[in-house]
Order: C-alpha cells, then sequence, then structure tokens
C-alpha cells in the first residue's frame, strides 16, 4: 500500500512559505500577462501562427542557452540570482504595460519582449527549481515540488478570470501592469528568508566541460534519460493550449476573451486538483508518469473531437488533472535520481526539452491550426502525446526487466494492469541499471511496488559527488 504524506507538509518550513506566499502573488500576475498577451497577438494580427511564434520566442531561450542556466544555478548562491531574475522579469512586465496603455504597441514590441523574458527564464527556472531542495530538504522534495505546481494552478484559476474582465473592461495594459507590480512579493519573500535555515548544498566550481559533463550523466541513467525523452514529446506537441483555446475560442465557438479565460481557468481547476493529488504521494512512480502521459494525450484527442462547447469545457478539467500528474511527477523523478551536485545541469536539460520544444511545436502546431483547423491542431497534439507516452512506458518496462500484466478476474485485488518482473520471484536478478542498495525493512515486496525512484538520502547526508543515488527498477 502506498504511503500518504500530509498534504501541505512542506509549509512547515518558514522559508519555504515565504517563497510559496511570494510565487502564489507573481504566478497569478503571469497568468494574466499570458493571457493578456495571446489575447493581444491575436487581436493585432487575426492569426493563431502569430500567436504560436510569440510563444515561441519566449522559449526559444530555453532551447538555445537552457543548459548554461544549469550550470549558473550549479555554480552561484540560487537566492542571489533569484533576486536578479525576478526583478528583471517584473521590469520587463512593467515595460509592455508602459507600451500597451500608451497606445504604441506593436506586434513586435511583444515579440521582443517575448524573448527577453525567455532569457531570463533561461536562469531562473532550474535555479527555482532547485532552490526547493535547499529550502525543504531532500525528504521534503517531492511535497513541495507538487505544492509548487499547485501553488501555479491556483493562480491560474485565478489570473485567466481576472484578465478576462480587464481585457474586456479596460484593456490589456492593466493587465501587464499588475503582473510587473505583482514581482515584488517573491522578491519580498527572497529578502525575508533566514539563510541559516537554508539546507547546504555543495556548489560546483568554475571549470571546462560542466556541460558535456552533465550530458553524459543524464545519457548514462535510464531513469533520467526516458522520462526527459517523454518531457521533450509532450512539452513539445501537448501543452500548446495558448495556440488551441484561442482558437477554439475564436474561430470554432465565436466568442470573446471572457470565454478564453474561463476555458483557461476550468483546465487550472483540474491542474490544481492533480497537483494537491500529487502532493500525498511519498512515492514517485514512472508507471505514474507513463500512465499520467498517455491519459493526458487520449483526453486532448477527444476534446479536439468534442461537438459541443459544454463538452469541450468539461474535459478540459480531467485533462488539467493528468497533464500536472504527469508534470510533477517527471519534476520530482529528475530531481530525486540527480546528485545533488549534478542536479542543476540535470534540471536544465529537463527545462530545456519541456519547455525548449516549443519553439518547434508552437510554430508547427499554430500553422496545423491556421491551415487545417483548431480540432485538427488539438487532435494531432493529443495522438503524438500518446504515441510518445506509449512508447516510453515499453522502454522503461522492458529497461527494468518487467512486463506487462493483465488481470481480467473479477474480484481480485489486483490491479487489471500492472508491471510484473520478467523471472519468475525464486530467482532474482539484480537490476544492472541502478548501484546496490542495502535492504531495509520497511522496504516493500509486492513487484507492484516496485516502481519508485529511490530518495537521495536524509537533509545532513548528501549524496558523494560523483556518485548518483540508488534507483529501483524503472516502472
Amino acid at each position: 500500500m502506498e504511503q500518504r504524506t500530509g498534504t501541505f507538509s512542506s509549509l512547515r518550513f518558514r522559508n519555504y512559505r515565504l517563497f510559496a506566499t511570494g510565487a502564489v502573488i507573481s504566478n497569478t500576475g503571469t497568468w494574466m500577462s499570458r493571457i493578456a498577451q495571446d489575447w493581444l497577438v491575436l487581436s493585432i494580427t487575426g492569426s493563431s501562427f502569430a500567436v504560436g511564434i510569440t510563444t515561441a520566442l519566449q522559449f526559444l531561450p530555453m532551447l538555445l542557452f537552457g543548459l548554461y542556466g544549469g550550470v549558473i544555478a550549479d555554480r552561484y548562491p540560487k537566492r542571489q540570482i533569484l533576486l536578479f531574475t525576478q526583478a528583471a522579469l517584473g521590469l520587463l512586465g512593467l515595460t509592455l504595460a508602459g507600451l500597451t496603455l500608451g497606445g504604441v504597441v506593436q506586434v513586435w514590441h511583444v515579440y521582443a519582449i517575448a524573448f527577453l523574458l525567455g532569457m531570463v527564464t533561461v536562469v531562473d527556472n532550474p535555479t527555482r527549481q532547485t532552490f526547493v531542495v535547499e529550502m525543504v530538504g531532500p525528504a521534503s522534495v517531492r511535497n513541495a515540488v507538487s505544492l509548487n505546481s499547485a501553488n501555479f494552478q491556483a493562480a491560474r484559476l485565478v489570473g485567466p478570470a481576472i484578465a478576462g474582465v480587464l481585457i474586456t473592461a479596460v484593456g490589456s495594459g492593466w493587465a501587464f501592469l499588475i503582473n510587473g507590480l505583482s514581482f515584488l512579493a517573491p522578491l519580498t519573500g527572497l529578502l525575508l528568508m533566514r539563510t541559516s535555515e537554508l539546507h547546504r548544498i555543495e556548489r560546483v566550481p568554475r571549470g571546462k566541460g560542466q556541460l558535456r559533463e552533465g550530458l553524459h550523466y543524464v545519457a548514462g541513467k535510464p531513469e533520467l534519460i526516458w522520462p526527459i525523452v517523454l518531457v521533450g514529446f509532450i512539452g513539445t506537441f501537448g501543452f500548446n493550449f495558448p495556440i488551441w483555446l484561442s482558437a477554439f475560442v475564436n474561430k470554432v465557438f465565436h466568442s470573446g476573451a471572457g470565454t478564453y479565460g474561463l476555458l483557461n481557468t476550468l483546465m487550472a481547476a483540474g491542474s490544481l486538483i492533480g497537483a494537491l493529488l500529487a502532493a500525498r504521494r511519498s512515492r514517485t512512480r514512472l508507471r505514474v508518469l507513463a500512465g499520467g502521459a498517455l491519459l493526458f494525450g487520449v483526453l486532448e484527442a477527444a476534446a479536439g473531437l468534442a461537438p459541443a462547447f459544454w463538452l469541450f469545457a468539461v474535459l478540459l478539467v480531467p485533462i488539467g488533472i493528468f497533464g500536472l500528474t504527469f508534470n510533477t511527477t517527471a519534476n520530482a523523478t529528475v530531481q530525486l535520481a540527480s546528485d545533488p551536485i549534478m542536479r542543476g545541469r540535470v534540471m536544465s536539460l529537463y527545462m530545456m526539452v519541456f519547455v525548449g520544444g516549443t519553439p518547434i511545436g508552437g510554430p508547427l502546431m499554430g500553422w496545423v491550426t491556421d491551415t487545417f483547423g483548431a480540432r485538427a491542431g488539438f487532435v494531432s497534439g493529443g495522438l503524438i502525446s500518446a504515441a510518445a507516452a506509449l512508447g516510453v512506458g515499453l522502454i522503461l518496462a522492458r529497461t527494468g526487466g518487467l512486463r506487462l500484466k493483465l488481470n481480467l478476474r473479477r474480484g481480485a485485488k489486483q490491479p487489471i494492469i500492472s508491471f510484473v518482473p520478467r523471472t519468475t520471484p525464486t530467482a532474482e536478478v539484480p537490476d544492472a541499471t541502478a548501484l546496490p542498495e542495502p535492504p531495509a525493512p520497511s522496504e516493500p515486496t509486492d513487484p507492484a511496488d516496485a516502481t519508485e525512484v529511490a530518495d537521495p538520502g536524509a537533509p545532513d547526508e548528501p549524496a558523494a559527488p560523483g556518485l548518483a543515488p540508488a534507483a529501483r527498477p524503472l516502472v
């Protein structure tokens, strides 16, 4: 039986409470700005392709320079990096607000600011991801990652709704202004943190070949490389909602900004539910990763074929649930399977493929949407995501020495679909992809439970440099 942990257990750490409070305020502003930005570009150009270009420019720097952000995150104090990046994001938001409220904004202004936001995000994203461990310690990182997602999705519930009202009533400029000012909250939280309560993480000294070292490290660990591959497919083809939702609202349902905000809010509601459920899990299972991605893709394809507005809107809730389940599971899996001294570079690669694929997928899905219609764009993204989930899931099962088992007996306590060892229980075969791990009396012996990623250790016992934490079978 999977153990449960307190849903909000990470909030017992004062530094994390300050971080989470500032984040929910700035995240609300960010979601307001995203909705206003997409709608502003669509209003100026009338093109879903232009919305895709805006999204692509915002994430292109992550594709080009993402690994350098990880090196910076591993090398310098993360709290000081975040003070710089959060201030820069606030200033860019205020700049876009000034252009819009002044009535001089053009689409190239939005493109330029989107690219600059992406440049800051190259450093901000891996730093924020890995700073979580310093605030709560390795033992609580699963819960903190899930709460970060819940925080982001809670803001997504509020931000689009406020943005829809503001755009309709007074225009996009006020949404951009509120976003710029919202970054005062995380800056205040970072300044109020007690540095003495942060968990010490060894920093990497300046040296040559650190990017190459990170890539070689990931390539040699199946429990890292295959989740990152799946994240790349889903991020590139499955998370193009600004393009699809704006096209559905504008060209299928013939509605306005208020409906666009409503659809984003419904998806956020599902994502928030998924994040809170993930926060209660004490283990990180790669079968949950593949299963969540598969259901996410299937539901996307179903939503693209939905004949009525109400059915399309309802399907966005489970899409949000399974998309967030996949996202938090992938994030925690990669962090927990990484050596602390390599974590910044690993997470920068993770974020590079997750959001860095958008410059490819955004314009491509925008072109499909403009050429063949909004439904074709949504369905194609879902089918590609589902196919990638199925393929990676089978690879992980094979790598972990497992096979698929169907249990069709009525009344049986076992799940209908599960992965079990290919060998018989009497002949135990060591996992060639994992380092040896001493037995613990609390470890489960049920093969169905042997699907978790090991915790890298207690907060006061970091893994030795160059040694990866022990890993269990992969699926």
